[in-house]
């Protein structure tokens, strides 16, 4: 895979647990010559000029919050593309509203994903098909050590925020009783029986959002554009 003829394209990978975004860019470190990854932002502001933000919607599905208007706005931002394992059509409507301009499937492999933001460079969105218990490439999600599902992880994360069983299922497009099935499995995993209990160990196995910003590559000159 050749790199762009400009030079590799610039990524700020966006969510706000460290683990996440630190996974995503270890799948992207071995394809450095065709795109880098120069910021990692939990729960922050991209504050160098980036040619995408890679939006992981990990435990933050829905686009209730501020946080993307604020992305797709930001002038040094080339484009904003959501990296989700769902995305409907009415979502997508949502999405294009709001400035995002591609989506990627989580379930793709690293070489994929690589493929996957160039295209979405070129301007590409597509439907994403609904994944119920997606295979996360990455191998990195919070509670994963202790045994948890990608799902499962993030529907554990969303309980750790504060969110009720009927939030949950609204932001990852799950029925209600898929979520209670999720949650129960989940319980039975983490060894707790209570919602106050899987607050707390959710705490303890980083499913609290993170706020802290990597820089990992100094921003470029006005000359290297």
């Amino acid at each position: 895979m050749s790199a762009p003829a400009r030079g590799p394209l610039r990524v700020a990978v966006i969510n706000d647990h460290e683990l996440i975004i630190q996974g995503v860019a270890a799948m992207l470190e071995p394809y450095a010559d065709v795109v880098r990854v120069v910021e990692l932002d939990a729960g922050t502001t991209v504050a160098q000029p980036v040619d995408i933000a890679l939006y992981d919607t990990y435990a933050r599905t829905g686009f209730d919050g501020d946080d993307l208007d604020v992305l797709c706005a930001a002038p040094h931002i080339g484009q904003v593309v959501l990296f989700t394992w769902h995305l409907s059509e009415e979502l997508i409507e949502s999405a294009r509203a709001r400035g995002v301009t591609s989506a990627i499937s989580k379930s793709v492999d690293a070489e994929d994903l690589v493929m996957e933001l160039t295209r979405a460079h070129e301007g590409h969105l597509r439907v994403i098909p609904f994944e119920p218990d997606p295979t996360l490439p990455t191998n990195s999600w919070p509670g994963r050590a202790a045994g948890l599902t990608p799902r499962e992880s993030e529907i554990i994360a969303l309980v750790t925020a504060g969110l009720s069983n009927n939030a949950i299922a609204e932001r990852t497009y799950l029925s209600i009783n898929s979520v209670k099935s999720y949650i129960r499995s989940a319980y039975r995993t983490m060894g707790v029986d209570s919602r106050s209990q899987a607050v707390l160990w959710g705490i303890d196995n980083g499913m609290a959002p993170t706020r802290k910003r990597i820089v990992l590559e100094a921003p470029p000159t006005p000359a290297d554009y």
